[in-house]
Parts: C-alpha cells; structure tokens; sequence
C-alpha cells in the first residue's frame, strides 16, 4: 500500500456512518474529531495517555456489551500500548471496532517518524499493522488506503462482529498540534457517563 488518505476526510466518513456508537478519540485524531463538532457518546480523551484509547474502549465495550464502541488511536499510539490488542482478543467484545490511524509519524510531538515507519527502520519496510492485529488474535481485520474504498466499506466493518481491527492509512497533518479539552475532564466525564447511561 503506498497511498495514504486525508485524515479529516476518513474520520468524515466515520461520522457520516456513524448512529449511536461509543468513539473514543486521542492524539491528533481527537483534535481532527472535533473539528468535526461533538456527539454526546463522545469520550475525548485529551489531554490524553498516549496509547490508552484501546484500553478505554475495551473497557466500556466490556461494561455496556449493548453497545457498539470504536475505539481510535494512532500508529504510534499502538506501538505505545501494543499489549492491549491481546488483552482485546483475550476478552473478544464483539461489540469493539479498533481504528489505527497509520501516518508512519508521532504527528503532535512533531512528526518525528515511528519506529514502525520504513524511514525510522534499517530493514526500511513499514510494519504491517493488519499482520500484528492477526497475530495478537484479531479474526476480523480490515486495511484500507483508499477514500472510496473505506466509504464503501464502513458500515459492513463497523457493523461487524468484533473484535474488529482497521488499518486506516493516512498522510500525516503538515501542521500537527496536541488537541485541546474542549472542557473540563471531570465535566465531560459526567456528561459522558450520563449520556451512555441514557442511551
């Protein structure tokens, strides 16, 4: 795969397919997420722990099996919190879709390139993120580089028995920057928990 899709445009598509889902957002996907304006069943973990949107969506996919949770974080994210695709697979939420947003780069600390990117490895081969899913047990793995393709395809993916992993690839932001609360943590943790308990 050597083509790469706008990141704004890919979390379009999500939003456009997306009904009452859980989505949890990090890193430079929060910030681009919430561009996009904001949804009740929202959890924006920012200012975030690098890595923990995996675990987090875990979590409330295990507590509400009734509802379906996407779960979004970067490459570099994954490679910061890689024991948790087989803690998903252990416990196999088939109500968990896992998003990895690939840019081959840490985009909000300055787009220093991963060391899963071609550029940062001696082998100069990028690590195959779908191959890593299967081999920590995801059965249900998904790739896509193309726009049309992933708008094609993202319902049936979401809408999948879970544990559910997508390779999205994406081009790094020119100008990436942290994303910022858009209000207090404690505030939006109570909304957050009032909306999920309503819904």
């Amino acid at each position: 795969m050597s083509q790469r899709m706008p990141l704004i445009d890919t979390l379009q598509v999500l939003r456009s397919a997306r009904s009452d889902e859980v989505v949890v957002t990090m890193m430079s996907v929060a910030r681009e997420w919430l561009a996009l304006g904001s949804h009740p069943l929202d959890f924006v973990y920012a200012p975030s722990s690098m890595g923990q949107a995996s675990s987090i969506g875990l979590g409330i996919a295990l507590a509400r099996p009734d509802k379906r949770v996407i779960a979004c974080n970067g490459d570099g994210s994954t490679l910061m919190n890689l024991g948790s695709l087989v803690t998903i697979t252990s416990q196999s939420p088939k109500n968990l879709t896992l998003l990895i947003f690939d840019n081959g780069v840490y985009e909000v600390t300055g787009s220093q390139a991963t060391p899963g990117a071609a550029v940062a490895r001696q082998d100069e081969s990028d690590i195959d993120f779908a191959k890593v899913a299967r081999a920590c047990g995801f059965r249900s793995v998904f790739e896509f580089d193309a726009l049309d393709q992933w708008q094609a395809e993202v319902g049936h993916v979401i809408a999948s028995d879970g544990p559910t992993c997508v390779v999205l690839k994406v081009a790094p932001e020119s100008e990436g920057t942290a994303p910022k609360p858009p209000a207090p943590g404690p505030q939006r943790a109570i909304d957050f928990a009032a909306a999920l308990e309503s819904s």
